[in-house]
């Protein structure tokens, strides 16, 4: 057994099965990869990593296995499944996640291969983990994926502390421990007692208030976008060898690829990058704005990119002048939680009139973006409002 000290959680108590995976390189990595991607250029102390994170769901799911009895060797899995969930990232975290689905068909879960080979296969082995196990777990495929894979998961009980705590903001609050105690074990899985559902509340109030403010702030997307063009631009040539070699460097070592590129364009974003000289936005409108938003709105970076290269046509610029940044339109939250009653067993939302006010938030919080050099946004913006078929400035609007 081992104590780490955690801003967080206080101390973290690392148990000696768990020790050996510490040290494998696949975790140790995870010190180089910021959680919140390029979120540091909005909120300075957002710094803290994957690492981080991963000790901290680890803790929790610990805490969680205790609660629910489990037997020795669930409890031993479930927090191996916390400690290694994100051993799938890229460099900064989610950024070039897009680019991974688009030409590879791989998220940042798909890690069977890296939990049953090499170095970490070996040390889960001797350890006597079951790595097929903690990918079930970690993928939503295993009745207890709930506690590391799920809507009140301890992945989201760590993060939401945790991005709070560095960034400053003070949406975050999660009652990890009361949600925790109030979890249940029944046939299908994890079951939420009736005295958790304002801790439930709690943390989707808090996931939702944190979307704009820190998750999808206007300008940590716009780094993401100039970064995930520069990498783009890096790998087109040879995109499914030279994406697979970037996506197991940490942040600084990707940077330095793209500052030391030969193409201009890859080393000239990269430098705007870490001088933060950042596009601006031309163009930022909700889904009220946007004609047939649900036709437009499935994330793929090449419809962006074709996109981008129209309204760059349309106003006259060159086509890495101009990114467009269309997220996916948020679910509805349609909770996968079972609540239990003294005598009935209910959905969260029947129980909670909040979700469905939440559900109506976050889809008011949806952003199509145009982002552009600093000096053009104007004739970019005009440009986007023609190619996208944004509805036009109301009069009240153009005085503003």
């Amino acid at each position: 057994m081992k104590s780490i000290k955690d801003p967080v959680h206080g101390y973290i108590q690392v148990d000696s099965t768990l020790l050996p995976l510490l040290d494998t390189p696949q975790v140790q990595r995870l010190r180089y990869i910021r959680q919140l991607g390029f979120s540091y250029l909005v909120y300075p102390g957002a710094h803290h990593t994957r690492f981080e994170h991963s000790l901290g769901t680890m803790h929790l799911a610990n805490a969680l296995g205790t609660r629910l009895s489990l037997s020795p060797y669930d409890h031993a899995h479930v927090s191996a499944a916390g400690l290694l969930h994100d051993i799938g990232h890229g460099p900064f975290s989610h950024a070039i996640e897009g680019l991974s689905r688009e030409f590879l068909g791989r998220k940042h879960t798909d890690i069977y291969e890296q939990l049953s080979t090499g170095n970490l296969g070996e040390v889960l082995s001797d350890t006597g983990l079951d790595p097929d196990l903690i990918n079930r777990l970690i993928n939503g495929d295993h009745p207890l994926s709930g506690i590391i894979h799920g809507d009140l998961d301890v992945d989201r009980m760590d993060y939401l502390l945790r991005d709070a705590h560095y960034t400053g903001v003070p949406y975050g609050t999660v009652d990890a421990m009361r949600l925790i105690r109030a979890m249940r074990l029944c046939d299908t899985g994890i079951m939420l007692d009736i005295s958790g559902v304002q801790a439930a509340e709690s943390l989707l109030i808090a996931r939702t208030l944190m979307r704009p403010a820190v998750y999808y702030h206007h300008v940590s997307r716009i780094a993401e976008k100039m970064f995930t063009m520069a990498v783009y631009q890096y790998i087109k040539d040879d995109p499914a060898r030279m994406l697979t070699s970037l996506l197991v460097a940490d942040d600084a070592a990707c940077m330095q690829y793209l500052l030391q590129a030969d193409d201009p364009l890859v080393s000239g974003l990269a430098k705007n990058l870490y001088e933060r000289r950042l596009f601006k936005r031309a163009l930022y409108v909700g889904k009220d704005d946007v004609r047939d938003v649900h036709q437009i709105t499935d994330e793929s970076f090449l419809q962006e990119r074709d996109l981008a290269e129209d309204i760059a046509l349309e106003a006259g610029v060159s086509p890495g002048q101009v990114m467009v940044d269309i997220p996916a339109f948020p679910r509805d939250i349609w909770m996968d939680v079972m609540v239990k009653e003294r005598y009935s067993v209910s959905r969260l939302e029947e129980v909670s009139p909040l979700v469905t006010t939440l559900n109506e938030t976050r889809r008011s919080q949806w952003r199509l973006g145009v982002y552009a050099p600093e000096g053009m946004t104007d004739a970019i913006s005009e440009a986007a409002r023609k190619i996208l078929s944004i509805k036009p400035f109301t009069r009240q609007e153009r005085l503003i």
